[in-house]
Parts: C-alpha cells; sequence; structure tokens
C-alpha cells in the first residue's frame, strides 16, 4: 500500500512538473492575447497545411508521437488531441493517427498500472466494477470491445479498470483500437470542419454560423446520438 500511494504521489509530481514546463515555455513565446486571436489561429493553420502538404509523414509521425505521450505518460484525454488532429491531419488520416496513438497511450499505461498499481485499482474500484469480472472472463476481448465503445468512465481510469481482471494486452490494444473508432472519428470530423471553416473565411465567423455548418453540426449531432445510445447500453453493461 506504501510504495502504490509513493507511485502515485510520483506520477501527479511528474504530469505536474511536464505540464508546468510544457506550458511556462509555450507562454514565453506567445501571449493568450496572442492564442485567443482569430489571426493567430488562420496563420499557423496555414503553417500546419503547408508543413502536412510538404512532408505529411513526418507531421504524422510526430502527431503520433505526441498523441502516445499525451496518454501517457501525461494523462491525457481523447477529445481534445481528436479536434486537434482533425484541424492538422484532415479526416481520414487524422482518424487513424489519433486512434492509433491513444490506442498505444492506452496500453502503456494500461502495462505500468498492470505491473504498479493493480492492488491500488482493485482497493478503489472492485467492489463497484466487481460484477465486470464474469463478464470478461466468458468473452475477454468482446466485453473490452463493448466497454471500450460504451465509454461512461474517465479516460484515465478506463485503462486501468482492466487490470483487475488481468486482460490479455493484446485484447486491450485491439479493443481498444476498434471500440474508441466512432467517437474518435466524429470528433476529429469536428476538427476538419473548423479547420474547412477557418479556411472559407478571412474574418472570425460567428459562433451561430460555426455551429449551423454542415461540416460541424452532422458530425456534432451524430456524437450526440452516439453518446445517447452508449448510455443505453452503458446501463445494461454495467447492471449487476
Amino acid at each position: 500500500m506504501r510504495k502504490a500511494k509513493k507511485i502515485k504521489l510520483f506520477i501527479g509530481l511528474f504530469y505536474v512538473l511536464v505540464v508546468g514546463l510544457f506550458l511556462y515555455f509555450f507562454f514565453s513565446k506567445f501571449s493568450i492575447q496572442e492564442i485567443t486571436s482569430y489571426d493567430f489561429i488562420k496563420q499557423n493553420r496555414t503553417y500546419f497545411l503547408s508543413l502536412k502538404n510538404s512532408n505529411l509523414i513526418l507531421i504524422s509521425s510526430i502527431f503520433l508521437l505526441l498523441t502516445i505521450l499525451w496518454v501517457f505518460p501525461l494523462l491525457g484525454f481523447g477529445s481534445p488531441v481528436a479536434i486537434l488532429g482533425g484541424f492538422i491531419l484532415g479526416k481520414w488520416i487524422g482518424t487513424l493517427i489519433v486512434v492509433l496513438g491513444l490506442s498505444i497511450g492506452a496500453t502503456f499505461l494500461y502495462m505500468f498500472g498492470n505491473f504498479f498499481l493493480k492492488d491500488l485499482v482493485r482497493e478503489k474500484f472492485l467492489n463497484k466494477f466487481g460484477n465486470l469480472e464474469i463478464k470478461f472472463r466468458n468473452s475477454e476481448f468482446i466485453y473490452l470491445l463493448i466497454y471500450r465503445f460504451i465509454g461512461g468512465i474517465p479516460w484515465q481510469i478506463s485503462c486501468l479498470l482492466p487490470t483487475m481482471f488481468n486482460v490479455k494486452v493484446k485484447n486491450f490494444f485491439f479493443a481498444t483500437f476498434i471500440g474508441i473508432i466512432p467517437q474518435i472519428f466524429l470528433a476529429v470530423s469536428i476538427g476538419s470542419g473548423l479547420e474547412k471553416i477557418i479556411e472559407e473565411n478571412i474574418e472570425a465567423p460567428k459562433i451561430i454560423d460555426i455551429i449551423f455548418s454542415p461540416d460541424i453540426y452532422l458530425p456534432l449531432s451524430a456524437f450526440i446520438c452516439l453518446v445517447l445510445i452508449s448510455i443505453f447500453f452503458r446501463k445494461l453493461f454495467y447492471k449487476n
């Protein structure tokens, strides 16, 4: 128990340190006024577009690596990186890179948790999620796939809970990869839609114009429907 607390403290301090250093170096180069201005966003959109067109493999590889690090060790979650991926890489390549990066990062986090935090996870969550153990034993991959698809648990915790059931690493990776595709594709589509809107508008568009753009409201509506569907299946899946 004492060892688990030390590890938890170390992770927390490491996370704060990395985020603090990033913010320090970022804001030493850019002010809040700059990064919130439409011109700043539009100029960087042009920069990333030219970089993508000149060397797609390089920027995709960099984004993949940063996505992995965003999940582990930085303990980030999927939506921000998915929207950014759509904005920089486009709908299809963005989906592939983001899904792959999140899956690899989540698998690293699972492996880390399985080695260091298993007892802590069981202590904190076994009473609440212990009923899933029988389901995972009956069909590990299928229930992992459903578990990933319906979500409903904070991303970081959802990566650690399967440590209670000793699931295979390959099953965890592929279930994560397939299970998160629908929601990540829709989030990436929103990011791609924002990039298209910025391309077509010299001046900052109104919020209402952004929301009612087909490139935004169609994936956003689909995302809301997906959330409602997942809530319905969530009640069945986590039912005792």
